[in-house]
């Protein structure tokens, strides 16, 4: 038996990210989109209401979920577990291990209002980049739903207002933190892990930020994994 699964994806895609995937999961999954995002492109973005996408989700799939994000979703499932623990069975966090108060979020902040300028222009360079870093089905998936870089400042807004480490010490969950080796949003990740009530570090060698989701079948399988982790005995 397995716990159902609610995958959260990053800023600017959507939850199309997550379909190579979901096709090889065996729990029952959803991957919604985020305010601003997707099929909620145009939404204002702040974390209350991206908390309540996924909790709806959650709702959905009979009430109780394994979360799973990267990066923005990373950070959205940390303070979607701290908000509704009743809901959150447990956490995969993925690309989400720095503070979001640190001097790099200048370069985020800096980001958001270059894409704010010329969303269009900030969409077709991210459709470039993101088939190049992930090519084949990983890097279409990334794209399939449209991309919204207009959000992006709004989302860097919102992440750094945040405090995850004080949303990770209140949930009473597992938490599972998962970082390629080469990603520089695990920086902090001895803080992140050490503030986890049940938690553990898995790092996937050679991989970045994104390029973790290069092997959608090892992604399935370590996913199930938790999912029957949290799930409840039967009986």
């Amino acid at each position: 038996m397995s716990m159902p699964v609610v995958f959260v994806h990053g800023t600017r895609v959507s939850g199309t990210m997550w379909s190579p995937v979901r096709a090889l999961l065996r729990a029952p999954s959803a991957a919604p989109d985020l305010p601003g995002h997707g099929r909620r492109r145009g939404l204002p973005y702040d974390t209350e209401a991206a908390c309540g996408v996924v909790a709806e989700a959650i709702e959905d799939l009979g009430g109780r979920a394994l979360v799973v994000g990267l990066s923005l979703g990373g950070y959205v499932g940390i303070a979607t577990a701290a908000r509704h623990p009743d809901l959150v069975a447990g956490l995969v966090a993925m690309g989400c291990t720095a503070r979001p108060d640190v001097p790099w979020a200048r370069a985020y902040r800096l980001a958001g209002r270059l894409a704010a300028r010329d969303p269009a222009l900030a969409d077709r360079v991210s459709r470039f980049v993101l088939r190049r870093m992930l090519p084949g089905a990983a890097g279409e998936a990334m794209i399939e739903g449209g991309l919204s870089s207009e959000v992006v400042a709004s989302v860097v807004a919102a992440v750094t207002a945040e405090d995850p480490l004080a949303s990770l010490a209140a949930y009473p969950g597992r938490v599972w933190l998962v970082n390629g080796t080469r990603d520089h949003l695990r920086a902090d990740e001895q803080a992140f892990l050490r503030a986890c009530a049940d938690g553990n570090l898995t790092h996937l060698p050679g991989r970045g930020h994104l390029t973790v989701l290069a092997d959608p079948a090892w992604l399935a399988r370590f996913i199930d994994d938790a999912a029957r982790t949290v799930a409840p005995c039967p009986g």
